[in-house]
């Protein structure tokens, strides 16, 4: 079974390059340090849900979308 972690990067990375945002724009839209977001796309951060919380309202989505299918 795939780390959720791995899952999570992925779901993010895919969002991320949808809208066309660098790292750092989603960071900087996300409220994040620019070095946070390589992390979680890799899938080595371990997320808060008040992380999960500021990168679904950077993507302009709610938590559940965000975490849908993983």
């Amino acid at each position: 079974m795939e780390d959720v972690r791995i899952k999570f990067g992925i779901k993010v990375k895919v969002l991320r390059l949808s809208r066309g945002y660098s790292q750092e724009k989603l960071a900087e839209l996300a409220d994040l340090d620019r070095t946070y977001i390589p992390g979680i796309e890799s899938g080595k951060r371990n997320v808060s849900i008040i992380v999960i919380e500021k990168i679904a309202k950077a993507f302009q989505i709610s938590i559940s979308d965000l975490m849908n299918s993983l």
